[in-house]
């Protein structure tokens, strides 16, 4: 079986050039040493053991992002562009840098638990995150872990998020002044003091500053699933008096839109609606999706320039860092006379 000094060898070059090769790390290498390296891997049929290295090195270069949901009702979280987008952005960076990405979703603090036993990750991302009994099994963690939109704080854990507040009141304070006063909110449910919390309290705040009262009845909760939004376009159809939509997703508002269209409610001439992410999706719905604009590839880069800084031992200037968003106005909008 050849190794690592087996190709060194035959090429001229240190083991550690032949590694950097190996992991994708090009940055120190040039062009025609990495073709000379890459041809005696191919003659030699060389192998890495990544099992061994990790013995070796105590080191399996595995990152994992667990993402903590409850799983009867999430059945697959990436149906979700926004998850995939990251996730994809998570790893594509992390393979820049010689890392491998392992996606799981753990339900409990057994089950993360029985999962570090059996799995030498390296550093952990999570999502999902709320301050209860499995947060208190991440906060005592020795690998690095970086948080994803959570409003938990723990001195050895990073975190980044949006300005989730700002985001709905952003959106809330368009439709305001474009002439709307009944407007309702949609959301999956809300558990505890995190993202979708905040961007409800987004949401009161615009109508409490503009005058307008809190109607609790034309806030509505559900999944993200397309029978989900049927549900509540059958309720919302019956709510005539309703002017505008606030969604806490760009996946929610499209399936709004659709099941809408079937009850013959026209978007916008007969209901305003706006999203959040503002992923692709948004340009591919007619009529276009006004949303809230967050850097998915930003954030995702931050994140994984957190966990580096905390797998070389250094420790991040920033720990908790707050993406700004911005309100991308397209053609869901509609202005109402005064």
């Amino acid at each position: 079986m050849s190794t690592i000094k087996n190709i060194a060898d035959a090429v001229g070059v240190s083991c550690t050039t032949v590694s950097n090769v190996i992991h994708g790390k090009y940055s120190k290498v040039s062009k025609q040493t990495i073709e000379k390296i890459q041809a005696v891997i191919k003659e030699l049929d060389y192998v890495p053991n990544m099992s061994a290295r990790s013995l070796v090195l105590n080191s399996s270069r595995v990152i994992g992002m667990i993402n903590h949901i409850i799983t009867r009702d999430h059945p697959n979280f990436l149906d979700d562009p926004f998850q995939s987008s990251f996730i994809g952005v998570i790893e594509q960076t992390l393979r820049i840098h010689g890392y491998y990405l392992m996606v799981r979703t753990i339900e409990t603090p057994e089950a993360l638990t029985a999962f570090l036993r059996n799995w030498n990750v390296d550093g952990l991302f999570f999502t999902g995150i709320y301050k209860d009994n499995f947060f208190d099994v991440i906060s005592n963690l020795e690998q690095p872990v970086v948080l994803i939109d959570s409003y938990v704080e723990s001195p050895n854990i990073c975190n980044v998020g949006l300005n989730d507040f700002q985001g709905c009141y952003t959106s809330t304070q368009h439709l305001i002044q474009r002439g709307h006063r009944n407007i309702g909110f949609v959301s999956p449910p809300i558990i505890g003091k995190g993202v979708l919390y905040e961007r409800l309290l987004g949401y009161q705040a615009a109508l409490k500053d503009a005058g307008i009262a809190f109607n609790p009845n034309i806030v509505f909760e559900a999944e993200m699933d397309i029978d989900s939004c049927k549900t509540i376009s059958a309720q919302i159809a019956g709510m005539r008096s309703l002017s505008g939509l606030i969604t806490t997703a760009d996946i929610m508002a499209g399936g709004l839109m659709a099941c809408l269209k079937e009850k013959n409610i026209r978007i916008p001439e007969d209901l305003s609606i706006i999203g959040f992410d503002d992923i692709n999706l948004c340009r591919m719905l007619t009529p276009t999706l006004t949303t809230i604009h967050q850097d998915i590839n930003l954030k995702g880069k931050i994140a994984v320039d957190l966990m580096l800084q905390r797998l070389n031992g250094e420790t991040p200037a920033e720990s908790n860092i707050t993406l700004p968003v911005s309100l991308i106005e397209r053609e869901s909008v509609r202005t109402l006379n005064a």
